[in-house]
């Protein structure tokens, strides 16, 4: 897929790697639309890139929607809408709160679902373009945490593990219609979800990576995204992107 004046959507396109995303996107020649709940850094993204956003919330059926109805010719979507939770299952207050648990996979999961399902309807009804007849392309956001969670980050691997789980079954559904579904998996990025966890969790990541022994840059990972969107024989696979990090149990480090 060329990204020459195609239309892409960047869920969470505000900040951190959905923002690098809509940069390396427009940066290439798309038109982007920067959607996130944070309209006034979402509107600031949006008028440095020459692109368009809007608010919304990325698990509401009505307002995504909505913004996908805006759009005439989607054929990127990139979903890098999240949030995060550091919660043990027991603590001396009680059990986790099933809130935070619900929050963070209605976000993540059923976020990234809706976004899918709705982006799937707009593309299917474009004419295929390339030698391949493809329509479109979607790349999800898992996470590391998807295969070696940490304790306390049962919620933010629950979510992460769906999202990665979808992605083969996605892309055979959607084949049919020429449309492929890829996952991302990062490791420890510097994203503002990293500067928010606990004093020392980034440092000890780092220390645990065997190469770069550094964070991840979010432009890193919107150079990934942009290949993907490039080269069609990616479809249907979660890559991780991590300088071969494994995280391990904290009671281990």
């Amino acid at each position: 897929m060329k990204l020459e004046a195609v239309d892409a959507v960047v869920t969470g396109g505000a900040s951190g790697l959905g923002e690098a995303t809509a940069r390396h996107l427009a940066a290439g020649g798309a038109r982007v639309c920067v959607v996130d709940t944070d309209a006034d850094r979402a509107a600031a993204v949006a008028s440095s890139i020459a692109g368009s956003w809007i608010a919304a919330d990325v698990a509401s059926g009505d307002e995504m929607a909505a913004a996908f109805g805006s759009i005439d010719n989607l054929r990127v979507l990139v979903c890098c809408a999240g949030v995060g939770a550091g919660k043990s299952v027991l603590r001396r207050s009680g059990p986790h709160d099933l809130e935070t648990f619900e929050r963070v996979v209605r976000v993540n999961l059923t976020g990234t679902f809706n976004c899918i399902r709705l982006a799937a309807a707009r593309m299917a009804t474009l004419d295929p373009v390339g030698t391949d007849g493809e329509r479109g392309v979607m790349i999800t956001t898992a996470s590391i945490a998807a295969f070696d969670g940490i304790d306390g980050g049962v919620a933010y691997s629950a979510s992460k593990a769906g999202v990665a789980g979808m992605t083969l079954p996605l892309a055979r559904d959607l084949g049919r219609h020429g449309i492929r579904v890829v996952s991302i998996a990062p490791g420890s990025f510097a994203t503002p979800m990293t500067a928010n966890m606990p004093n020392g969790i980034d440092e000890t990541l780092v220390s645990q990576t065997p190469f770069p022994q550094r964070l991840g840059q979010p432009d890193e990972f919107a150079a990934l995204v942009g290949h993907l969107v490039s080269n069609t024989m990616f479809n249907g696979e979660v890559i991780r992107l991590d300088g071969a990090l494994r995280m391990v149990p904290s009671r281990l480090r």
